[in-house]
């Protein structure tokens, strides 16, 4: 080969490279543009894992985006304050799935700043406690968010509508078996609890609640809260505390030297992996553990 023919290789081999070059950030271009649209499914976000876990039964085998708005390590999302990543994945969202009752304090912000945003509240039509959205922690309440979910994702996108329906009344199945495996041998019995969270699993139990403290990350045991709560043992002669382990062993640990009151730490299932069963298994683990305390 002569120079000058060498020199035409090396030009058609530098246009090709650049040409190849482009084409690959074409095609990459396009496919990041692609996933931030999300492909043209329809995109689901939930508020926190509750929600996920419900919304992840419902929509499985069909062709949409689903996100957790906060990561499991969350949990309740109490002065949960939205992060830059928050908000440019809901503006992305066609539905967001919440567990309403007041625990998405930040619902305001996301209706004023996305007013098209569809957004399922999944405790639409029943009796929140008294400042207490926990509402996935009875079973029976939990059966009526997964249907009101259900209802909302069919009418927002009625294209897999028929998907959402099976599934729902297959998980609905699952839940209602696991509501069976509850009985009253429990009910009336005398309880403290560490955590306004279990104020549904008492009412689903018929359990005697003569106290609640609400322990968190963010609250301090006072020795006025210390001394009430033990008051209030003895008074009513309350054989069983529950609590999160988390926050409320201490406190648990504290009235037990106090009194002859025995801790039961149960979970609020607010974070975890994301396993479909993730839900029934822990609560079917929280019933054991209750039923044990006959």
């Amino acid at each position: 080969m002569n120079k000058s023919n060498k020199i035409i290789f090396v030009i058609i081999l530098l246009i090709t490279i650049t040409v190849i070059g482009i084409i690959i950030m074409a095609l990459s271009t396009t496919k990041q543009s692609e996933e931030a649209e999300g492909n043209g499914k329809f995109t689901i976000v939930t508020s926190f894992y509750p929600m996920y876990i419900a919304t992840m039964n419902i929509t499985e085998g069909a062709d949409v985006n689903l996100y957790n708005l906060s990561e499991p390590k969350t949990g309740c999302l109490h002065d949960y304050e939205l992060t830059t990543a928050d908000m440019k994945l809901l503006s992305k969202a066609d539905a967001f799935v919440v567990n309403g009752g007041g625990m998405e304090e930040f619902l305001p912000d996301i209706k004023a700043n996305y007013p098209d945003l569809i957004i399922i509240d999944a405790s639409e039509g029943i009796d929140i406690e008294e400042d207490n959205a926990h509402v996935w922690m009875s079973i029976s309440d939990h059966i009526k968010q997964v249907e009101n979910i259900t209802t909302g994702l069919c009418k927002a996108d009625p294209t897999n509508a028929s998907i959402y329906q099976q599934n729902s009344a297959n998980y609905i199945n699952k839940l209602q078996e696991l509501l069976a495996t509850e009985d009253d041998s429990l009910k009336g019995k005398k309880v403290v609890l560490f955590s306004e969270a279990y104020e549904y699993l008492a009412k689903d139990f018929g359990l005697d609640v003569r106290g609640v403290l609400d322990l968190d990350e963010e609250k301090d045991i006072s020795a006025k809260e210390l001394a009430e709560t033990v008051d209030i043992v003895k008074r009513d002669k309350v054989p069983l505390i529950i609590a999160e382990k988390e926050y409320g062993e201490k406190m648990a640990n504290a009235v037990m030297k106090e009194t002859d009151v025995v801790s039961l730490y149960l979970d609020t299932i607010i974070r975890g992996d994301y396993d479909k069963d993730s839900y029934i298994n822990r609560m079917q683990d929280n019933i054991e553990l209750l039923k044990g305390t006959k």
